[in-house]
């Protein structure tokens, strides 16, 4: 089973951009193509906000419950109020950007995309967009984790840290030959995974010795039934708030597999989804992960089946195989 479809008054008419749970609670952040923000709860199965805006919305993160960010195609960041039902636009700038992240450490909204540069803002005061980092090349994914900035180019990877931005702490040219698509933190500790269009995985994990850190790269779905090599985009990587080592992939093929960091196995595999997998989220409880269903605009043959969201519990997930090692494949 593919879980439960969300169910909206008024359906969402195009792609899905990103979908995000709380930090503490079961609601669901949506952004999309069709200009709206969208707030449901999934505990209650209820629409709480629908947000309209007039540009497609790239990407969305929460600030805090009651706070979030959307980053819209015309440049325009804009914040939520999401109990009031109000936003305001807080930034503006002269590209898209197709990322945007929250520190609850420094207080800052990131961004990031096509202009080239990280901006930010910080929410304690009312002033401009500034300028954090000039990357130089176009951002095609970043993740925001701590005091920590991961930013994905091309196939390389930089990780820059909040308080010193006059260079990178850490950048790695990947071993990957094809663009990265998506970058993703380790929650609790340092660490992130990437994957690439061509349907690898590189993970890098720092435990409290060196000799147990993690690096590997490895492929999604190494050949298919026709024993051909089998690239399909990784468009999006969760980790497990609660396992570490236990993180979700979901790609252009509609497929969502849950992975072992550490034993380096896949736990299982969903059914296949109606359309490619666009975005991936799971709950502050790790029992809940959110599937975005919807075409992404990358392949001229994806399906365009309208857009869904599903909610998979994977609670019943047994978490002593993801700690001792043990796989399984559905």
């Amino acid at each position: 089973m593919n879980g439960t479809p969300l169910h909206f008054p008024n359906p969402i008419s195009d792609a899905i951009s990103r979908v995000r749970f709380a930090p503490h609670s079961d609601n669901l952040l949506i952004s999309s193509w069709d200009s709206c923000l969208r707030l449901y709860d999934v505990g209650c199965s209820e629409l709480r906000l629908e947000a309209f805006s007039e540009y497609p919305l790239l990407d969305c993160c929460f600030q805090e419950e009651s706070l979030a960010f959307s980053s819209g195609s015309d440049g325009s960041i804009t914040r939520y109020d999401l109990h009031l039902g109000t936003s305001e636009v807080i930034g503006d700038h002269d590209d898209l950007s197709t990322c945007i992240g929250y520190s609850d450490e420094t207080c800052q909204v990131i961004v990031t995309g096509l202009h080239k540069k990280v901006l930010s803002w910080d929410t304690r005061m009312k002033k401009d967009l500034l300028c954090l980092v000039n990357v130089g090349l176009e951002v095609d994914s970043m993740s925001v984790s701590g005091f920590d900035i991961i930013l994905a180019v091309g196939t390389s990877v930089y990780m820059y840290d909040l308080r010193k931005l006059s260079r990178p702490v850490q950048s790695n040219k990947s071993d990957m030959d094809s663009r990265i698509k998506c970058v993703s933190s380790i929650p609790h500790r340092k660490g992130f995974a990437v994957g690439s269009v061509d349907g690898h995985v590189a993970l890098e994990m720092s435990f409290s010795s060196n000799s147990d850190d993690i690096s590997y790269i490895f492929r999604c779905h190494p050949k298919s039934t026709d024993k051909n090599l089998h690239l399909v985009s990784v468009n999006d990587i969760v980790f497990n708030p609660l396992i570490d080592s236990a993180f979700f992939t979901g790609d252009n093929e509609g497929y969502v597999s849950a992975w072992n960091a550490q034993s380096k196995k896949r736990i299982l595999e969903l059914p296949r989804y109606p359309n490619s997998v666009a975005s991936v989220s799971i709950n502050h409880k790790g029992q809940l992960l959110a599937v975005a269903a919807s075409y992404t605009y990358q392949e001229a043959n994806e399906i365009e089946e309208p857009p869904q969201i599903f909610i998979q519990d994977v609670g019943n997930c047994d978490t002593e195989s993801v700690c001792s090692g043990s796989s399984s494949r559905h």
